[in-house]
């Protein structure tokens, strides 16, 4: 009875902020003087922080409950960025491991690691940007400095962090760490290892990556010896059909020093197309062996007709990637085909019956090929297909199911775990009719009562979705979940969101005007 209570004033006090902050956003200001004006931007700011904060203790407690996997998300990253829509999942998870009241395995709730930084941010005094400033030098202290040295360098950082820019947190942590390992006798191997990375960021506008990373003493030596013999000038221009392919080693010097006199590009440049050319030097060399969860290790693509006959749009990769049509038609030139024919099939071996259990690969590049079959079926799941098993959607193997292209779905390794008859884990099956027919649909097994509509993964259709929304004006799931309720039976918060309405404005002179304009924006958020 104390739980029901206490969660009934948990939703109390919530929709009483929603209310106030509806009354907050239609205020009007303008009678006010400067200094209450400026008065309620600062208290503006530090009521934002603190809910930073409080919104961590939040997801922590659904964490702390099992919800995460009873809801069918692979991670509290996932949760965060499916259910809740957090744009920054990654940097948010990070900040709830430091400064967040995490619960031990014991049961027992500990301090934040960092718990002066904490502080600071329930206080509101931190935002999330101090927060990053401040962890980023923590994270270099060498793993060799004593205890209450550390804990001195986080309460020294995080005082600074309630007076200073995330910028001038930098600059001051750059002093701190000087002063704590003066000539670097303290950083060791294992701080090497410790912070050593390489991150691929996600697409942009443009299809292009951002690729960031810290590298340790020996891979930044080899990949400078890389630069040097592939990144020379005139060496692997793309711009240039006359450029020498490959190392200086291998290279004409005569025709190598025509190249350079005509290369204009940058070093950065040159390092870039270096770096490409050694990626393709190892598909096509074989490093990568002859398969990776039974597709072929190259560089596979797919792509519509009616993109490919325009020369527009998008072609998709196994690993998730999109490319331009101009790339796309270029590596065709030089790539092996595979032809995926709907409603009919080809004569490769599709249907296995209870012969085999694992998936060939033809099976594998038609489960590729088809629309959403970007990677794991599991609705909202962003695993691309060089990650994905091959899940018996209709009936599990052990239980009499048959390996046949149209009983199977691919599914990453966790999601393909969750399945089965308990609650709170998935049931699939394949849809055999409306516009998602052929598709695995996925449904959260309830814990009493019927079960709800079985849904698709969206994830990896951002193509179709685009052209399904220009024809009927909505890229909304077919079919609906039943009902927002978990799989405990607990009531979903939901509230209304007031209609907001968009001025069409006057297009201009010779500007062409989209098939369907956008009328307003709005309806139930769950």
């Amino acid at each position: 009875m104390t739980a029901d209570i206490q969660v009934s004033e948990v939703e109390s006090l919530y929709q009483q902020l929603n209310d106030l902050l509806d009354q907050i956003q239609q205020v009007d200001s303008a009678p006010a003087s400067d200094l209450a004006v400026l008065a309620v931007a600062e208290e503006h700011e530090r009521a934002y922080r603190r809910m930073s904060g409080i919104g961590h203790q939040r997801v922590v407690e659904v964490s702390d409950r099992g919800m995460v996997g009873g809801l069918g998300y692979r991670s509290v990253r996932d949760f965060m960025a499916h259910r809740l829509r957090v744009p920054d999942a990654n940097r948010r998870v990070h900040h709830m491991r430091m400064i967040s009241s995490l619960r031990a395995f014991s049961g027992e709730v500990l301090e934040p690691h960092y718990p002066n930084l904490a502080a600071a941010v329930a206080q509101g005094d931190c935002a999330p940007a101090h927060v990053d400033a401040v962890l980023e030098i923590l994270s270099k202290i060498p793993v060799a400095v004593p205890l209450d040295v550390r804990e001195s360098a986080e309460e020294f950082m995080a005082d600074f962090a309630r007076q200073l820019t995330p910028k001038q947190i930098t600059q001051v942590g750059t002093h701190l760490l000087a002063r704590i390992d003066p000539d670097g006798s303290l950083t060791e191997d294992v701080d090497r290892k410790r912070r050593r990375s390489l991150n691929k960021g996600p697409e942009d506008a443009q299809s292009m990556s951002t690729l960031t990373g810290t590298l340790d003493p020996t891979t930044r030596a080899m990949l400078e010896v890389v630069f040097a013999a592939w990144a020379a000038p005139g060496m692997n221009n793309p711009d240039d059909e006359e450029s020498p392919k490959g190392t200086t080693a291998d290279a004409d010097i005569e025709k190598l020093k025509e190249a350079a006199g005509r290369d204009n590009r940058s070093q950065n440049q040159r390092n870039h197309d270096a770096f490409k050319a050694v990626l393709k030097a190892v598909l096509d060399g074989g490093l990568l062996g002859k398969s990776h969860r039974g597709l072929p290790p190259h560089l596979i693509v797919k792509v519509s007709e009616s993109d490919l006959y325009a020369r527009a749009g998008l072609g998709t990769t196994a690993t998730g990637s999109h490319l331009p049509m101009k790339d796309v038609i270029e590596l065709a030139a030089e790539a092996h085909w595979h032809l995926a024919v709907f409603k009919d099939h080809s004569a490769a071996a599709l249907y296995l019956g209870t012969a085999k259990r694992l998936a060939n690969q033809a099976q594998r590049l038609m489960l590729f090929a088809q629309p959403g079959g970007g990677g794991c079926s599991a609705p909202g799941c962003t695993q691309p297909s060089t990650h994905v098993e091959i899940h018996h959607a209709e009936k599990d193997w052990a239980k009499g199911g048959r390996t046949n292209i149209d009983e199977t779905a691919p599914a990453c390794p966790l999601h393909n775990r969750m399945v089965g008859p308990e609650p709170g884990k998935w049931s699939t099956r394949i849809i055999r009719e409306g516009p998602d027919a052929g598709r695995a649909g996925w449904s959260i097994n309830p814990a009493s009562g019927p079960p709800p509509a079985p849904r698709v993964n969206r994830a990896h259709e951002v193509g179709e979705l685009w052209e399904q929304y220009l024809r009927r004006g909505s890229i909304s799931e077919s079919p609906q979940p039943a009902s927002p309720t978990t799989s405990s039976g607990a009531r979903v918060i939901s509230r209304e969101r007031p209609e907001v309405r968009v001025r069409r404005r006057r297009p201009k002179k010779g500007r062409k005007v989209g098939r369907r304009p956008l009328q307003r924006i709005g309806g139930p958020v769950r």
